[in-house]
């Protein structure tokens, strides 16, 4: 039986070029304007979306490689995703907006003031996609650093410190008595003094509390750590797993684990499988489709090359594609996991057009070897995620228009007619429509 499923997409690009590499450029939107932004805002609002998460990443990184990170605009630029927030809020009434924030990038008293000032504006519609990203925390200072798990008890330490500084305002604190042209009671405010392996500040927050809930928490992590600081924080999960039964219920078994060790219900997080579908107009397209990735072109190689160039920040596109790729190619700055999943199984021998030409290989939703096919076969896919448990999933791409019309404009009205995809938000912000259902 349907049962209606939260969407969000996922702006995989991140605050950067929009459409750069694709024949949709030359619809000639400018991509450091608001207006492509906004518009792509208001289609996902229009379509019952949930929530848009924005990618971040505030480091082009190894100074050594930076020319393979710009060179096609995979690694960068990215402006920053927090000061895009407010343009959404402004284009639409209920879409929820969830900046990427680093949290050794941002100092607690100053990110709680921000968040709080963004989720009043809003009308309670912000939410927080917190990253602990290690190698960008360089930038922000000599000691910023720190290994896998450190990075995630500072992340921790930083939210427990602003959600204190969010809560520094007691209940009642606010009175907006005109009579006496009181307009609040200074004796309830905590002071709130933090003094943490990380950081050290001082309260209260000189913002108002909130008054219809605090900024959905939404995390990626897939480690064990991760999965952990999920249970505790998150209201939304980001999950990336195989999507056949068994896997989607482990992980959800893992996170609802994760919740109630730290005294919450697993209702409390919403957890949304990320799926980055083609969709085609019938089976047959999305046959001929899948055909042709089996044996791609030398230029599909060369752009597959090019964001693998980026992602791993080594050069690939130099490389002869018909010459084994030695793992000791690769510079101690790219992680071994990052290797072995350009390398595969496909033992040494295997040539570069091997990696990439696996890389490049779609497969069909009508057989769950893929995401390619017609908005009935990812329907069908929705409905037995849910049937599964699953809260709902979340789309991805780029914010250009086209990209969304392209994925969305068969899409939304089959999931509205499964009863799969909402056709109405409630009131309250971000938080009462994740709860809604």
């Amino acid at each position: 039986m349907s049962r209606l499923q939260h969407f969000g997409w996922f702006l995989a690009r991140g605050f950067g070029p929009q459409g750069w590499g694709l024949p949709s450029l030359d619809w000639d939107y400018d991509w450091t304007r608001p207006d492509i932004y906004q518009e792509a805002a208001r289609t996902l609002e229009q379509a019952g979306f949930d929530l848009v998460i924005i990618e971040d990443a505030p480091s082009l990184g190894s100074p050594s490689t930076i020319d393979l990170r710009v060179r096609h605009a995979f690694g960068g630029p990215k402006h920053d995703p927090l000061l895009l927030a407010p343009y959404l809020f402004q284009a639409t009434r209920h879409l929820g907006v969830v900046p990427t924030v680093n949290p050794a990038a941002h100092l607690p008293y100053t990110a709680a003031r921000q968040f709080a000032t963004l989720q009043h504006l809003s009308g309670h519609r912000l939410g927080l996609n917190i990253v602990t990203d290690t190698g960008s925390a360089r930038h922000f200072s000599a000691d910023a650093q720190l290994g896998h798990d450190a990075a995630y008890d500072r992340a921790e330490e930083w939210l427990d410190g602003i959600r204190a500084l969010w809560g520094s305002w007691q209940e009642g604190a606010i009175v907006e008595d005109r009579a006496t042209e009181v307009f609040a009671d200074g004796s309830k405010l905590h002071a709130v003094r933090h003094r943490g392996e990380h950081f050290a500040f001082d309260g209260p927050l000189n913002a108002v509390p909130f008054t219809d809930g605090a900024p959905a928490i939404v995390s990626p992590g897939g480690s064990g750590r991760g999965l952990g600081f999920a249970g505790a924080h998150s209201d939304v999960q980001l999950a990336l797993a195989p999507l056949h039964e068994a896997s989607v219920r482990a992980y959800r078994a893992k996170i609802h684990d994760a919740a109630i060790a730290a005294g919450r219900r697993p209702d409390d997080i919403k957890i949304l499988f990320a799926i980055q579908p083609v969709i085609t107009a019938s089976a047959e397209e999305a046959d001929r489709i899948v055909a042709a990735s089996a044996h791609p072109d030398d230029e599909a190689l060369r752009q597959i090359a090019r964001k693998q160039s980026s992602d791993l920040e080594t050069d690939l596109t130099a490389l002869d594609l018909d010459r084994p790729l030695d793992p000791s190619f690769f510079g101690e700055h790219v992680s071994r996991g990052s290797i072995q999943r350009l390398l595969g199984d496909r033992g040494d021998d295997a040539p570069l057009r091997a990696h990439l030409t696996a890389l490049a290989r779609t497969g069909r939703l009508s057989d769950r070897s893929g995401f390619v096919g017609t908005a009935e076969e990812f329907a069908d896919l929705v409905e037995e995620l849910g049937e599964w448990g699953n809260d709902g999933v979340l789309l991805w791409g780029d914010f250009h228009p086209v990209t969304l019309h392209r994925t969305l404009d068969e899409l939304v009205p089959v999931l509205r007619r499964r009863g799969l995809l909402r056709r109405d938000h409630v009131d309250g912000g971000l938080q009462a429509n994740l709860q809604a259902f």
